[in-house]
């Protein structure tokens, strides 16, 4: 078993005297029982906000219509089919006046104001929404005991039985999403949940409030803690946030 430090310290950026740093346990998984390596410290601005449910609730929205298009659509009067000359003489037949059967009025005639495809749902959120999303969801899934920080995703099996061994003896629930700091996993991890759908690897530039709802169990590398925080405190932080989303805007001229 390695010997590592009960509490590794981390220098937290944007620390505020008042607000104490939040805890977590370091594990492992080169062995299906679970060792804890030692304490770690997370920046409480980033796993340990105030939970915001609304602003989740619309990260989640935004996410599932940014990608969805409307493909209904109705015919204006112009392509349906049907003469363009008029059905019968303006008077003497005592009949309402009509100028063509493609009316909107005919039965099979035009449709007025009706839905054209592709309709696009396509919008953007604003940056701090999609931020406080961001630390709401990673401060509820540390409260919820769902967010485990493992050292490294290397394991020292490639065989599929062994990542679902680890995550039934640790009771880490139906689907687990695996976070390093890369886009490039290791041959072990990748080859192991391959075959299994629920089990998933995503880099932290792509980490976001939809999957970590969809996952019950988020599982950070600490090199991916580091890079999730450092992303998250720039932003927080930041004083361009309103000219950084000027080019966002649905009014460019506005």
């Amino acid at each position: 078993m390695r010997t590592v430090p009960i509490v590794t310290s981390r220098s937290l950026q944007f620390l505020s005297k008042a607000k104490a740093p939040a805890q977590a346990w370091v594990e492992n998984l080169d062995t299906i029982t679970e060792q804890k390596l030692g304490l770690v410290d997370l920046h409480p601005d980033v796993f340990a906000a105030v939970p915001r449910i609304d602003i989740v609730h619309q990260n989640w929205h935004w996410q599932r219509m940014y990608k969805f298009v409307c493909f209904a659509h109705t015919k204006v009067r112009a392509e349906v089919r049907g003469g363009g000359r008029k059905p019968w003489p303006q008077k003497g037949l005592g009949r309402a006046r009509h100028g063509s059967i493609r009316s909107p009025l005919w039965r099979g005639g035009g449709v007025v104001h009706g839905p054209r495809s592709p309709t696009p749902h396509f919008y953007m959120l604003p940056l701090y929404k999609r931020i406080y999303g961001l630390t709401s969801m990673l401060s509820i899934k540390l409260a919820q005991d769902d967010l485990h920080i493992v050292d490294s995703l290397d394991i020292p099996s490639e065989e599929p039985e062994y990542i679902q061994d680890l995550v039934e003896s640790r009771n880490w629930g139906p689907s687990v999403l695996l976070v390093d700091v890369l886009d490039i996993m290791p041959r072990s991890i990748t080859l192991a949940t391959d075959p299994i759908k629920h089990i998933n690897l995503m880099p932290a530039y792509g980490l976001n409030v939809y999957s970590m709802l969809k996952h019950s169990t988020l599982v950070l590398t600490m090199a991916a803690v580091d890079h999730i925080e450092e992303k998250l405190l720039y932003h927080l932080h930041r004083n361009d946030s309103v000219s950084s989303q000027s080019a966002f805007k649905l009014d460019q001229h506005g």
